[in-house]
C-alpha cells in the first residue's frame, strides 16, 4: 500500500464529486446484494436525526440493492425502501476490510460475507442519515454536472443575472452539485476565467468553455481515482492520483504551465482560490 502521508499533498479539502464517485464505483463492486448483519457505533456524532438504537434496528437485516451518488453524497438503497446516506465532509473515509489498525473509527458496518466497511473521521464532521425519503437530505441539490441535463444552455441559465463571483457560484451546491474548491479552480483555469468574474457577466464563448472544462476535468479526475489531498483514500486504502495533474489548485507560488507567470491566491467568499493572473484576466470584480 502506498504511504498516504508521503504520497499525498497535505491540503485539507472535502472530497468532491470525483472522489465520491470513485468510492461509489468501488463499493458497488463489493457490496451490492450484501446484507447488514451488525453495526458497531463507536461515536454517535455522525448520526443525523436518529438514535444509535433505532439506526441499528432499522439497518441490520437490510440488503443493499444499489449505490448511487448525489453531488458529494453517497446513497445506499436498501431492501426496506429506505436509504442510507453518507456525507464524508472534510475528513471522512470509508475503508473495506482495512488491514491496519485504523484510528478515529466512528462506525463499522458488518455484512453477511464477513466484509466490514469502516467509517473513520478525524474531525467528526461527517454525516450519516437513514431516511425513508432521500429528498429530505439531497432534494435541494442542484444539477449534476455529468448528467445529460447539464448542457451549456443549462449553465447559461444558471449563471444569468448572478452578481456573485463565478467561483462562489460553482461552489454553491444548490446550483451545481458536486464541484468543490479544487475542481472549480482547475475548471476556471482551463476556461481562462478569473475566479472573481461576476457569474452573470460571462459571455457565451466563456460559458461553453467552462462547461467543457468542468466535464472534462471531472471525468479525468474520476479516471485517476480522485485527488488524495488531506485524508482522502479509496475504499481499498489506495490514494487517488488526480492531484498530480493540477495546474493551479493549491499551486500558489509555482509557475503557470501555460505562460510561466506565478500562480496567485485570492480569497473568494472565505475560500482560497488559485489562478494565473496572466491567463485568467478579469474586467470587473464581483462583490
Amino acid at each position: 500500500m502506498v504511504n498516504l502521508a508521503a504520497a499525498a499533498v497535505r491540503w485539507v479539502e472535502m472530497p468532491e464529486l470525483p472522489e465520491v464517485e470513485t468510492i461509489r464505483r468501488e463499493l458497488s463492486a463489493k457490496l451490492l446484494g450484501r446484507r447488514f448483519c451488525d453495526v458497531e457505533i463507536h461515536d454517535e456524532k455522525p448520526l443525523r436525526g436518529i438514535s444509535p438504537r433505532d439506526f441499528r434496528r432499522r439497518l441490520i437485516g437490510q440488503r443493499i440493492g444499489s449505490i448511487s451518488r448525489s453531488g458529494k453524497y453517497l446513497l445506499f438503497h436498501l431492501s426496506s425502501g429506505e436509504t442510507l446516506i453518507i456525507h464524508l465532509r472534510m475528513t471522512g473515509v470509508l475503508l473495506l476490510n482495512p488491514a491496519d489498525q485504523e484510528r478515529f473509527i466512528r462506525i463499522v458496518f458488518k455484512f453477511d460475507d464477513d466484509t466490514q466497511l469502516v467509517f473513520t473521521d478525524v474531525r467528526r464532521f461527517g454525516a450519516v442519515y437513514l431516511v425513508k425519503n432521500k429528498s429530505d437530505v439531497v432534494g435541494a441539490l442542484g444539477v449534476e454536472p455529468l448528467s445529460e441535463e447539464f448542457t451549456p444552455e443549462t449553465l447559461a441559465r444558471l449563471l444569468a443575472k448572478r452578481r456573485a463571483p463565478i467561483k462562489a457560484v460553482l461552489l454553491d451546491q444548490t446550483v451545481i452539485a458536486g464541484i468543490g474548491n479544487m475542481y472549480a479552480d482547475e475548471s476556471l483555469f482551463s476556461a481562462r476565467i478569473h475566479p472573481l468574474t461576476p457569474a452573470g457577466k460571462l459571455n457565451p464563448d466563456q460559458i461553453k468553455a467552462l462547461h467543457r472544462a468542468i466535464q472534462r476535468i471531472l471525468l479525468r479526475a474520476i479516471g485517476k481515482g480522485g485527488a488524495s489531498v488531506s485524508t482522502y483514500r479509496r475504499p481499498g486504502g489506495e490514494i487517488g492520483t488526480a492531484h498530480f495533474d493540477f495546474k493551479v489548485a493549491h499551486c500558489g507560488g509555482k509557475k503557470c504551465p501555460r505562460c510561466r507567470a506565478e500562480i496567485q491566491r485570492v480569497k473568494v467568499r472565505n475560500r482560497s482560490s488559485y489562478y494565473c493572473p496572466r491567463c485568467q484576466l478579469v474586467a470587473s470584480v464581483a462583490t
